[in-house]
Order: C-alpha cells, then structure tokens, then sequence
C-alpha cells in the first residue's frame, strides 16, 4: 500500500514556506550526516517561489549538488531547459548544478550520456522531488513507447531517453528522465501540486496502484517509503 501524507495549504505563499523548510531540513541533515548534499528538482512554474525561498536559506549550498529530475533535449540556454531555471536560482548561492541533457536529436544516445553523467555522483539522492502534469506525467515520465524504458529500466540505470507521444504542446521536444528505480532510490521523496484537478488525478492514482494507467501511479506504487504530497488549490 501507499503511504503518502497529504499537507494542505490555504494558499501558495503558505505551502512555499513550508515545502522550503523541509527541503532546508533534509539538505542540512544530509551534511551533517555525510558532509556533501545531493537533491533532484523538477522544473516547471510551481515550483518558482518555493526555489526563491529556499536559496535564501543559510545552507553551505557549496557542498550542495542539484540535478534535474529530467529536462528537455534543448540548449541551457533555452526557455525550456530546466537546468538553466535551477542554475538562476542557485548557482549564485554557490550550489553545483550540474546539467544532465542537452540538444540532441537522439533521444536514446541522450539517455545514454545523461546516465553516465550520474553515475560519477554519490548515490542515493537524498531528496527527489516530483511534480505532475495534467496527463499523469511525472518528471519526465510519459506514456507513450518509452514508458517502459523508464518504468523498467535495470537498477543500476539512473536516466533513460524519452520521446512522449504525443509531444506536450507546450515543450514539444524529447527529454532526459530518471527512471522510476532511481526516483524511488531516493532517501526522501516529496511532491508538489496545484490545483483540484491534479489532486484528483493523484488521489485515482494512488487508488489504483500498479494498475494505474498514469505514469505517476506506477512511479508511486513502487515506493517502499513514506512519502508527503504538499497542495494547495
């Protein structure tokens, strides 16, 4: 069964604050624990101000390393690029972000170098940190041919390639993912949502477990940890 812990907020400076201070909370107990931090963070728009927030912590973030959950195959100089929101926000702070994509019109060699790249760091992430997409998309695992490279990767595979089918309209483009073993590796794992719709979308979800047809129903049903799901409307 699924053990996830609902957090409701009145609003998005209420649940920024907080999800802010957990995120703080586990960063400072990594580095007290083993000195150096590594977290996966998604991108997209919610996540904005809780970022703002926590980048004013007084964290040693120059002991602190930063992955995308998963990105789009495009230059960190794009809009779209998810490593280049996450380098805004905390490089200036003297965090490592280290990119994990880049354009490429392979998807698969993509996956292949992104995995290389991980496997250099320290593992387990101590944080990943999920959202969802209206589909039931989570970081960057789709439904569509490659799902199953990502749901079923080997233990030892950290990233794979994606081509979602069909292309989200607004970034249409391949992407980069954690597979479902490496998200669940995780020493923690939280999400992050808006919205009643997305709620009702992950409470079915979870309902339905392995049996769900949304890419984060099958991420979740897998997870052997306790997780919490912060929200507001």
């Amino acid at each position: 069964m699924i053990e996830a812990e609902w957090w409701d907020y009145d609003d998005m400076e209420e649940l920024a604050e907080a999800v802010a201070g957990d995120v703080g909370f586990i960063i400072e107990s990594a580095l007290d624990a083993r000195g150096q931090a590594l977290i996966a963070l998604p991108g997209g728009n919610t996540p904005l101000p809780i970022y703002e927030k926590l980048a004013a912590a007084p964290i040693k973030w120059k002991h602190v390393t930063i992955i995308p959950t998963d990105d789009r195959l495009v230059a960190v100089d794009n809009p779209l690029s998810n490593v280049a929101m996450l380098a805004k926000a905390f490089m200036p702070k003297g965090a490592r972000v280290l990119p994990i994509a880049t354009e490429n019109k392979d998807h698969k060699a993509a996956g292949n170098a992104a995995d290389a790249r991980l496997q250099d760091l320290h593992w387990p992430p101590d944080l990943v940190w999920l959202g969802v997409g209206a589909d039931g998309h989570t970081a960057s695992i789709f439904a569509g041919p490659d799902m199953d490279d990502a749901l079923n990767a080997p233990k030892a595979r950290r990233a794979v390639g994606v081509l979602p089918d069909p292309l989200p309209p607004e970034a249409p483009v391949a992407r980069v993912t954690l597979t479902r073993h490496s998200i669940l590796s995780a020493r923690t794992l939280l999400m992050v949502l808006t919205g009643a719709d997305k709620r009702a979308l992950v409470e079915q979800a979870i309902k339905d477990g392995p049996l769900s047809p949304l890419p984060v129903g099958r991420v979740l049903a897998d997870a052997e940890q306790a997780f919490d799901i912060h929200w507001c409307a």
